[in-house]
Order: C-alpha cells, then sequence, then structure tokens
C-alpha cells in the first residue's frame, strides 16, 4: 500500500508506481549507455598492446580459440572498431596463414578489427614478401608475436605432395616440397593420407619458423631480446582446435 492516504489512493499509488518505474528505466539505460561497447568491443590501443608481452599476448590468442570452441565468441561493434582504428592501428601479432577459406585466424582466435595483421598465403609460405611484412609489423609496428598457422587437410600440401604443376602454382608448391621430404612417416606417404598430409603440413610450419629466424636477422635479433615470439601452429578443420608449439 502507497504511503499516501487521500481521496483516490489507487490513482496515487499508480502514479507512485509510474514515478518510480521511470526512475528504474532511466538509470537502466544510463547503465546500458556505459557498458553497450565493453573494453574488449574496442579497437586495441596503443596503450594495451604496448603493455602486453608477447607470452601475453599467445595467451590471448589460445583464450580466444577456447571461446571459439565453445560457441562463446565476445560481441564486438564492428563499427566502433573500424571507427576507432581508422586513425591509427596497434595490432599484438602478425600472422601468417593459409588462405584457405575454412581458416580465418581472425574467427578462430576471435580476434576483431585492429587486432591483428594477417598474411594469407596458399600453403603458408614466407618468401621475402612476406618477411617483409612481418618485419614491419614486428619491427615499425610494435607487434609482439610472429605466428605461423597451418592447417589440417590441406590443399597446398597434398598438391606439393604430388609435385602439381600449374601456372605460378608451381612455384609456390615447390616451396612446399622441401617439408614433404623433411618429414618422418613410416606410413603411405601419399596425397590420399590424410595423416600424412597433416604430418607434413606440421613439419612445414616448424621448417617456416626456423626459416623465419633464419632469414630475418631483424626478427630473430627482436626474439632474442624478448620483444617478440615466434612460434607455430596447427589448425584442425575438424575440432576448430589449434595447437599452438615451438
Amino acid at each position: 500500500m502507497c504511503d499516501h492516504e487521500e481521496a483516490h489512493p489507487n490513482h496515487q499509488c499508480r502514479r507512485d508506481f509510474l514515478k518510480l518505474s521511470g526512475a528504474v528505466w532511466t538509470l537502466g539505460v544510463a547503465g546500458l549507455g556505459a557498458t553497450a561497447l565493453p573494453a574488449h568491443a574496442q579497437a586495441l590501443t596503443k596503450a594495451q598492446r604496448d603493455a602486453m608481452t608477447p607470452d601475453q599476448v599467445l595467451a590471448a590468442m589460445k583464450k580466444g580459440n577456447e571461446r571459439f570452441r565453445k560457441g562463446e565468441l565476445r560481441e564486438r561493434d564492428a563499427l566502433a572498431q573500424q571507427r576507432a582504428s581508422a586513425k591509427g592501428q596497434y595490432p599484438k601479432a602478425i600472422l601468417l596463414s593459409c588462405i584457405d577459406s575454412r581458416a580465418s585466424a581472425e574467427t578462430i582466435l576471435d580476434m576483431g578489427i585492429g587486432d591483428i595483421f594477417n598474411s594469407r598465403v596458399a600453403g603458408t609460405v614466407a618468401d621475402e614478401d612476406v618477411l617483409g611484412g612481418m618485419e614491419f609489423a614486428c619491427a615499425a609496428a610494435g607487434a609482439k608475436v610472429v605466428l605461423v598457422m597451418g592447417h589440417t587437410a590441406c590443399g597446398a600440401v597434398k598438391g606439393a605432395i604430388d609435385d602439381v604443376k600449374l601456372g605460378n602454382l608451381t612455384a609456390l608448391l615447390a616451396k612446399i616440397r622441401p617439408s614433404v621430404a623433411a618429414t618422418t612417416y613410416t606410413g603411405e606417404r601419399t596425397s590420399k593420407n590424410d595423416a600424412f598430409v597433416d604430418a607434413v603440413a606440421r613439419r612445414h610450419v616448424e621448417l617456416t619458423v626456423a626459416e623465419i629466424r633464419k632469414r630475418s636477422p631483424v626478427l630473430s635479433d627482436l626474439e632474442k631480446k624478448g620483444a617478440i615470439r615466434i612460434a607455430g601452429s596447427m589448425y584442425n578443420l575438424e575440432t576448430g582446435a589449434v595447437d599452438f608449439f615451438i
């Protein structure tokens, strides 16, 4: 019952109820305005990126993949991120991954606009142009991690195993073929053997990481100083899991 006992108590109760409801609604809207764009939905700032260590960046990637596998991707305002990053970008990592349509790094690691540089080449091949991009990302732009990501059932790896010849693809596959020869495997060594294909893809990632360190003194020196980490990973198309190694 209301505290006011007037000639029309029901009317007064209704007025008091509406006032209270209005106040609650106003507070709710104000609260929503403060939280509608949570911190993780904003574009990464320079201060946030610079405060992270390479290990923390890798840990964030692992957590992002866990959210992806659980179907718990963070809500993001893509337009807000686009606008916030239009005047400057501060990605925390650069990824070298395959062009496979099923292996979008931003999606499977739950990253947003401005979070990472992403270099995509069929078969995850690191030529001098890719290395130059990595050097820009880390030495000039401040990225903390270089991540090489291969994936299961890779068509480019299958092509390298079969020694496919097709236009410019011939030269690209030739860069993967050393990984075929370098893969230790006792079973059937053909593109029809999924296990062998995946073993070659993983070996190719390992060799690519080693090549990055060898062919880029810029990145190698940054890693020795602890400014960056160079790591490898494999994405499983069937399970959605990313296996981080090296």
